[in-house]
């Protein structure tokens, strides 16, 4: 190649750099993909040696980081630039090899390696003098950390990334970080500043062709949304998101992820639909025992009980759908994480049918896929499944080894605890100590005291109010420690002739909801042998049972 072409070449990789800087900064994904593509011969050429090829490689992963698929790889291209070439590099393009290392670390879910390439060029900041390049690595760091689960840290970084895209007035660029933060002040409790937040980054979005982020939006109001029990409005918000994320792209990760939200927010608004349909039957029995068969006279009751049992399958059923199209995306794009939490998300649909089996293996996968990425989060959320699981098989009684089911959903609950320790994902670590407290209560270890102590840390750990779905768990638990310790009380009590101003006949229901739930258990919670040796109906004693909470009303 001639000087004068090698000019004209080195002239046209500065303006395309320039160009797909550009197009970052003003989020416009459509003119800069197509540019990508038209350049597609001239960045599969790039080598060591040309002008500009470093910094070009760095907006290659950052484009790849926005949806761009080079070819070759961004991590191919980089095995060009071994340590004899690199030896030889301006420090400023040796720094945007090393941020491009970072972005591809961060692909691979490699995060302590990502942040390892991140810090290296924030160190150099001075020496770098490039603001949007430095506003770019301290929002990847950013997300470095939100994986890590170090939220604390993470909202530092993305506050600085968003500061300096600001300073060179890129508001959209901000914007983008702004979506991260919003993520981060949730996750820290702090839910007003979390929507303000993603309101006024949505606002700023809204006229660009930014859909993924703008399906991000979505997605984060979404997950809101269902950790608030507003399952209606979670379903319909991650449904826009997924119509967003296929604007772009019908196989984007995102998609994936938000499939699996989606799944999780049908369960469970089919498990809100079970409740009310076990609270409509229990209020039919009792009506039934004073006046009579009542179900005869409702006819329209019971009709309105078999579609919303009709409503429950089919939630179930479009819940499996989506998890099958996050696993086929998953399957095409991998990513621990990603898939892990499909792992999860079905393992708790199974637990609900009862197919315990499935569940265990899902529950047990999403562990050994977070385990070779050293995902603390994703292996703590399987350690809680697991001890859910084990909760249930104790409450079935499916195969009499009650004792080993307590003690494993035990220890699953402590290795989930020390999990969540190593991140500051709160409702993790609340939800960790949520489910230590209800397997101690059960009927095998009934641990009052422990499980006392298990509600104290579940409520500092998430700080929960009233809005976030884990208080009704909470509260659910403090209310199995009342009734526990209630009745030790009220046995003193009524041995000493006192009945708190109720009658005979309320003390005896309270006497008898102790005295069968006791035998029951005695009994290895079999209802025929707790009716034979109390010479009472098994009816009676399944209507106990379910008063008190300790069986499913059937």
């Amino acid at each position: 190649m001639g000087a004068r072409e090698k000019l004209q070449s080195h002239a046209n990789l500065d303006g395309l750099a320039a160009q797909l800087r550009g197009y970052v900064a003003a989020r416009e994904i459509g003119h800069g993909l197509s540019c990508l593509e038209r350049h597609r011969k001239a960045i599969g050429a790039l080598a060591p040696g040309q002008a500009h090829s470093a910094s070009l490689l760095l907006l290659l992963a950052i484009w790849t980081d926005m949806g761009f698929s080079p070819s070759p790889p961004v991590k191919d291209l980089l095995s060009r630039f071994d340590p004899g070439s690199c030896s030889s590099l301006p420090l400023s393009d040796y720094i945007c090899l090393r941020l491009a290392h970072g972005m591809t670390a961060m692909a691979d879910e490699s995060m302590d390696m990502a942040v390892s390439h991140i810090d290296f060029v924030l160190n150099l900041s001075r020496e770098l003098g490039d603001s949007f390049l430095l506003a770019i690595a301290n929002y990847w760091k950013g997300r470095c950390l939100r994986r890590r689960g170090e939220y604390d840290e993470a909202l530092i970084y993305s506050g600085r990334g968003r500061d300096l895209a600001l300073e060179l007035g890129y508001p959209r660029m901000a914007a983008v970080m702004q979506v991260l933060e919003s993520w981060l002040l949730f996750q820290q409790g702090n839910w007003k500043e979390a929507l303000r937040i993603s309101a006024a980054a949505e606002t700023t979005l809204r006229t660009s062709d930014d859909y993924v982020t703008l399906g991000n939006i979505q997605s984060f109001l979404g997950r809101m949304a269902r950790r608030e029990g507003d399952l209606e409005r979670a379903i319909g918000l991650f449904s826009g998101a997924i119509e967003l994320y296929r604007r772009r792209d019908p196989n984007h990760p995102h998609l994936a992820r938000t499939h699996a939200n989606l799944a999780l927010s049908k369960r469970g608004l089919g498990l809100q639909l079970q409740k009310r349909i076990d609270l409509e039957a229990q209020r039919r029995r009792k009506t039934s025992e004073s006046i009579g068969n009542a179900l005869s006279r409702r006819p329209p009751t019971a009709q309105v009980q078999s579609g919303l049992r009709l409503r429950v399958m089919e939630l179930r059923r479009e819940a499996l759908e989506d998890l099958k199209a996050a696993r086929e995306i998953y399957r095409l794009r991998p990513t621990h994480h990603g898939l892990g939490t499909v792992y999860i998300n079905a393992a708790y649909i199974h637990l609900d049918a009862g197919d315990f089996h499935h569940a265990e293996r899902e529950a047990v996968a999403a562990y050994e896929l977070g385990q070779k990425k050293s995902d603390y989060i994703l292996m703590g959320r399987a350690r809680v499944q697991l001890c859910m699981i084990e909760n249930a098989k104790l409450e079935e009684d499916i195969d009499g080894e009650n004792d080993v089911h307590a003690q494993r959903a035990l220890e699953y609950s402590k290795e989930a605890i020390e999990l969540a320790k190593h991140t500051q994902h709160h409702y993790l670590l609340a939800t960790a100590y949520l489910w230590q407290g209800l397997t101690q209560c059960n009927s095998n270890l009934d641990d009052v005291e422990a499980a006392q102590t298990s509600y104290a840390q579940a409520r500092a750990a998430c700080n929960a109010n009233k809005d976030d779905n884990i208080w009704k768990d909470l509260q659910a638990l403090r209310a199995r420690i009342v009734h526990r310790g209630d009745a030790d009380h009220n046995l003193k009590a009524w041995s000493q002739g006192r009945i708190e101003g109720k009658t005979f006949h309320q003390v005896s229901e309270e006497f008898a909801d102790l005295v069968i739930t006791r035998v029951w258990e005695q009994e290895g919670r079999k209802v025929s042998r707790a009716a034979r040796r109390l010479s009472i109906s098994p009816k009676k004693v399944r209507l106990i049972l379910a008063r008190v909470g300790r069986r499913k009303h059937r």
